[in-house]
């Protein structure tokens, strides 16, 4: 039986498109293990999408990999329980895409390092920050070549700023929120951009959260995306308050990532910001979460070290 336990991600980060994202502490927790037929039990949120066989990511990452790797298509069981919303650009879908590598690679013996199951899933995403959150944990800045290469590093935050996360009632895939996109950006616009991503990982770096209502803003993605995304702009104008230090839309929307001030009593922040939500015909749930810096590479090496000791 191969374990995994792989968390939510929140890419862009504002100005940081497509290039850095933050793990949170929202799991996609997986159990597999070889079977007659293919199985899926899974538990948590959205269960009935999760359970759906026929349509599941996970098992057909699996049975991609192990077909592009000329394997035989072996029928696993999969127990899954799951916290991540679906289509809220909370990273489901690199956590689904790195749980199916990650059991093709183990259960397909095809012998994969971490770093080549972060690839893999970096071209089937088509961009290396969901993933690379969600592998290695924390704050994450990646890039990947035109040959699917990917490089990602990790930093480590002085301060463990509360996360809250505001999901609408209706989810937005990311090829529509793709759509939206311009072809091409006045300069002005990428300087800021460039500005404002690296002015967030230092902010980060070195917990200036003082920093993070100037360092999240965006030019590139959040202008074009707001209206499909209307809680966007409705929880801008508060940063500043009820403990609020910087939002941005988190992945492709339509949820918003909150950074909080620590401290911060998150239910009362919680109840006020759906209080003002509703004043403008707007609703949304509000999760309570935090920075993740376990990623799954951990429960990668973990079950690599459990296989050497058994064949020991």
């Amino acid at each position: 039986m191969i374990k995994l336990k792989l968390p939510a991600s929140s890419a862009n980060l504002g100005a940081a498109f497509d290039a850095a994202a933050l793990a949170v502490a929202l799991y996609l927790e997986v159990e597999a293990s070889p079977a007659v037929e293919f199985q899926v039990y899974a538990t948590g949120r959205d269960s009935a999408a999760c359970s759906n066989v026929e349509r599941n990511l996970i098992l057909d990452t699996y049975v991609a990999m192990l077909r592009g790797s000329e394997r035989a298509i072996e029928p696993v069981s999969l127990r899954v329980h799951n916290e991540i919303p679906l289509g809220m650009g909370l990273g489901s879908s690199a956590a689904a895409r790195l749980a199916g590598i990650t059991i093709a690679a183990k259960l397909g013996g095809l012998g994969w390092s971490g770093d080549r199951v972060l690839a893999e899933s970096a071209r089937l995403e088509g961009h290396p920050d969901n993933v690379g959150a969600c592998w290695i944990g924390g704050l994450v800045t990646a890039r990947m070549s035109d040959d699917c290469h990917v490089q990602a590093i990790k930093i480590d935050a002085p301060v463990q700023w509360p996360i809250l996360v505001a999901i609408p009632p209706m989810a937005l895939s990311t090829e529509e929120a793709r759509g939206f996109l311009p072809a091409t950006y006045a300069r002005g616009d990428v300087v800021t951009n460039l500005q404002n991503s690296l002015l967030m990982l230092g902010a980060f770096a070195q917990g200036r959260g003082e920093l993070l209502q100037y360092a999240l803003g965006d030019r590139v993605h959040e202008p074009y995306r707001e209206k499909a995304c209307p809680l966007l702009p409705a929880l801008r104008s508060l940063v500043g308050h009820h403990g609020i230090l910087g939002c941005a839309l988190s992945g492709a929307g339509p949820g918003v990532l909150m950074v909080m001030a620590e401290g911060t009593n998150l239910c009362r922040a919680s109840a006020a910001i759906k209080d003002r939500l509703a004043k403008n015909g707007l609703e949304a749930e509000i999760i309570s979460t935090a920075i993740e810096n376990t990623g799954g590479v951990e429960s990668y090496v973990e079950q690599a070290e459990l296989a050497k000791g058994a064949r020991l």
